[in-house]
């Protein structure tokens, strides 16, 4: 699908912008009339008739005052003086604007007030103090095709990222003045992630605003029954999501059934399976490995070396860190289990390591005790569930938690540089161990798969997922997980087939289902026609995800996620 340029009618000008073309369309405005009046006036109070180009090249040297040419002299009328002195006054008050307006906020980075970059803002959100790297929830926004507006009490941020092209402006979430200057009585929503503040800030949207939709993010779920009394509509606590999700991994390698599968309906489920050291596989090739004949699985996909390949190269060789995406019903899932589980059984010990007991470390911790396994906590802070107290980063640390024989760690140390130095160091002191990492960098994910972690999950994408799914009804399939299922209707397909629309070359996502009035089918033909009433199950990275939107221009189905 051709991007056609969008009618000039449908362009949104911020407000800088819009007086920037006000202020030039005026200019034009007046050196026409001027060059008309001279023009007459020249022929009735002197006698003198010339070519109305004459008179304009007269306007533009007395306004620029470069001088009055071939016309200097001929006046006599004292109307002709006024005129004249007249256009020159106006020409030196116009340069002071045109430098104050447009010279100086573009070439000596003068100060500019962000509000006057803003569109005009309808039926947006309003997002305060996010804190998980903007950049990534924004992207997100854009490409979903939702308006915002950032609120950031940074000046340096706010800068910056209006720099970029966002639309950020500079402010306090507690201050109601900051909410009317965002237009919140046309918003749809508001996103607080304020820390501490968020009460502040829900109070203050709430009084500007009664009805208006409050979606509140937390690295505290202790307080999620305060934010709600207090008037949030939900409260998300990615970080929670985020430690539940690594541990449900961790703990899959020590049980024999299969409990992080994503069931997408149909019988069908979806599970990622990261490749550990000492497992059966390592070695083969794809094309060699036999899954699909030994257990009715089907691999369509796979992270090597830190890519995503949909589908995986045939002649890929599996390696430690590879993390294979598997689609199956659930007893070919479990029969993949059972196919490597001789290597997940030769563990030394059904213990767990957690380093750092966050918020991340205790969602964690509270899956790994539930299934009955031994968990070892590391933090700097002595606490209660705290068994070791040091820096998860130092060998005598982990020594102490006794990851020479401990089956995993989980990683969710705030810090990435630190938790990049943990991951070196577990994966030295037992090269068999199970790695599982959060980074708060989006950029780090690829360092933390290269230091030797077999699974890494972001907090930035975690994060906006879940705001993209409250926000859209996006069936997003898995919010934590280092791939992106989404179910979208087929609507833009109408008439092709899955061959001709080239959506895996176009965006790199890859369809793995199809659903429609008679069920779910992962037989999926590349030559069947789309009649446009079907569902797709696509998967893909999240820029592949958003390539496809932008492509398709798909709106996702609003249904329950699984």
């Amino acid at each position: 699908m051709v991007d056609l340029p969008r009618p000039l009618s449908e362009i949104q000008l911020s407000r800088r912008n819009r007086l920037v073309v006000y202020y030039l369309t005026g200019l034009v405005g007046l050196v026409l009339i001027y060059t008309t009046t001279y023009n007459v006036a020249l022929a009735q109070l002197e006698g003198v008739n010339q070519s109305i180009f004459a008179s304009f090249e007269f306007i533009v040297q007395t306004m620029t005052t470069t001088g009055y040419g071939q016309d200097s002299g001929i006046w006599s009328h004292p109307l002709m003086f006024l005129f004249v002195a007249g256009t020159q006054i106006s020409g030196i008050a116009l340069g002071f604007f045109t430098l104050r307006l447009i010279i100086i906020p573009l070439f000596t980075g003068a100060e500019v007030n962000l509000d006057n970059r803003l569109t005009p803002k309808d039926d947006h959100v309003i997002i305060c103090e996010y804190r998980r790297d903007s950049a990534v929830l924004l992207d997100e926004l854009r490409e979903l095709g939702i308006d915002y507006v950032l609120i950031s009490s940074s000046e340096e941020n706010a800068k910056a990222l209006s720099d970029e092209g966002y639309s950020v402006i500079h402010g306090s979430p507690q201050d109601a003045t900051a909410f009317e200057r965002a237009s919140i009585e046309t918003a749809r929503a508001v996103i607080t992630d304020a820390g501490d503040a968020n009460v502040n800030t829900i109070l203050t949207v709430r009084s500007l605003n009664s009805d208006i939709n409050i979606i509140t993010l937390t690295d505290d779920s202790d307080m999620r029954e305060i934010l709600l009394e207090t008037g949030a509509d939900s409260v998300l606590s990615p970080h929670g999501v985020l430690g539940h999700r690594l541990a449900e991994k961790a703990v899959s390698s020590f049980k024999s059934e299969l409990t992080d599968t994503i069931d997408i309906g149909g019988e069908l489920e979806v599970t990622e399976v990261p490749i550990q050291q000492g497992n059966r596989l390592i070695g083969t090739q794809i094309r060699n490995s036999k899954i699909r004949e030994e257990t009715g699985a089907n691999i369509i996909g796979a992270w090597i070396d830190g890519e995503l390949q949909l589908p995986p190269d045939p002649d890929s060789i599996i390696r430690s860190n590879t993390v294979l995406l598997l689609t199956g019903g659930h007893d070919a899932l479990e029969a993949f289990s059972d196919f490597v589980q001789p290597a997940r059984t030769l563990r030394n010990h059904e213990r767990i390591i957690i380093a750092g007991h966050g918020e991340v470390g205790q969602a964690a911790r509270d899956v790994v005790s539930e299934e009955g396994l031994e968990v070892v906590t590391i933090d700097t802070e002595d606490r209660d569930d705290v068994d070791v107290v040091g820096d998860s980063g130092s060998e005598e640390s982990l020594k102490q938690a006794g990851v020479e024989t401990a089956g995993a760690i989980i990683v969710g140390l705030p810090d990435d540089s630190t938790s990049l130095l943990t991951t070196v160091l577990a994966r030295s002191l037992n090269p068999n161990i199970e790695i599982l990492a959060r980074v708060s960098d989006t950029d780090a994910t690829r360092k933390a798969l290269s230091a030797g972690a077999d699974y890494v999950l972001s907090v930035p994408r975690v994060s906006a997922r879940m705001v993209a799914r409250e926000l859209r009804g996006e069936d997003v399939l898995a919010p934590a997980s280092q791939i992106r299922l989404l179910r979208a209707p087929a609507t833009p397909l109408a008439g092709l087939t899955l061959a001709k629309s080239g959506i895996y070359k176009k965006t790199g996502c890859r369809v793995i289902a199809i659903e429609d009035d008679t069920g779910l089918t992962s037989a999926v033909d590349p030559q069947q026609e789309f009649t446009g009433n079907e569902r797709i199950i696509l998967v893909g990275t999240d820029e592949a995800v958003q390539q496809f939107r932008k492509q398709f221009d798909v709106a996702p189905v609003t249904s329950s996620p699984s």
